[in-house]
């Protein structure tokens, strides 16, 4: 019935909005905010009626969550980084049929998901700054999903992509973008050193570990990378534990995915992270490949260690 047309990982950092404004920081951004332009104009091309993002900046701490409310209109400041996004104003149309019948799916194959139709919750900024550059004129419409996950394992986050593919190929009359809003490696600069870092990356480890995996990516080394991205995840400080990018593989079709990303927005730090903007083209997969349930465990483990 449906389609899903585009699958991206994008940046959302917050100096993108301060590129706008006079000061120090104008223009420095430009590139991240053309690549959200030119992922906006392939959606429209491709007749996507609904963005879902997946974003890391929204923090939950059980379950899996849809913010499929009806419409969505505020004046944003970030708790996190006022002084980099304050009184961010923003207007988007949710898409709440959407939302249940991907919540409905999810809960069918085994991936505890509650969607939120009649709810005062807006929005983060994972979801608000993309929007921002690809939907200003409200074009799409916009589900965000939790991707900050402290207590998740990462098979259920891919199990999550997959079983949302399946929602909308199978049950929603419609066509549909997913991305995976998060940074690479995340390790903010140490407090007082942030304007040292402002267009770096925290170390040299870290910055070739990003461009390996960017290589990986290009060439379609899947196999190697969905076997790898634990350990990414946690020693590569991945945003919201890399929850995001399983969920993007997981829709993909996870290692089986023969795809190869076009980076649109080449990779760059920004106050110590590695950020990128590029998308991946949609093949079929029949889904054989995406992980199973985690087997039971009873160890201790550090929450959000991203074990597979």
């Amino acid at each position: 019935m449906g389609k899903l047309a585009l699958v991206a990982k994008i940046t959302h950092v917050p100096s993108m909005y301060l590129s706008e404004l006079d000061g120090p920081q104008k223009g420095s951004r430009q590139s991240a905010i053309d690549g959200h332009i030119e992922i906006g104009k392939r959606c429209r091309e491709l007749g996507v009626d609904t963005i879902v993002v997946f974003d890391t900046h929204w923090l939950v701490n059980a379950g899996y969550h849809v913010n499929c409310g009806p419409h969505f209109k505020g004046n944003y400041t970030s708790g996190e980084l006022p002084h980099f996004i304050s009184n961010m104003e923003f207007e988007y149309d949710g898409n709440p049929e959407l939302g249940k019948i991907l919540a409905k799916e999810c809960n069918l194959q085994g991936v505890e998901t509650l969607a939120h139709d009649a709810t005062s919750l807006a929005p983060e900024y994972g979801t608000l700054v993309p929007m921002r550059y690809m939907n200003e004129d409200r074009h799409f419409k916009v589900i965000s999903v939790s991707a900050l996950c402290t207590v998740h394992y990462l098979n259920d986050s891919a199990r999550l992509g997959w079983a949302m593919r399946e929602a909308i190929e199978k049950h929603y009359d419609g066509t549909v973008a997913l991305f995976a809003s998060g940074s690479l490696s995340h390790r903010f600069a140490q407090n007082g050193q942030a304007p040292e870092f402002a267009n770096k990356v925290w170390s040299p480890f870290l910055e070739t570990l990003d461009h390996k995996v960017v290589e990986m990516w290009q060439r379609g080394d899947w196999k190697t990378f969905c076997e790898m991205l634990p350990e990414y995840a946690a020693k590569g400080h991945g945003e919201g534990f890399m929850h995001d990018t399983a969920m993007m593989l997981g829709a993909l079709g996870w290692s089986d995915y023969k795809g190869q990303a076009e980076v649109l927005t080449p990779y760059f730090g920004s106050s110590g992270t590695g950020q990128i903007n590029c998308v991946f083209p949609v093949t079929e997969q029949d889904g054989a490949a995406v992980p199973g349930p985690q087997a039971s465990v009873t160890e201790n483990f550090e929450p959000g260690s991203s074990r597979l």
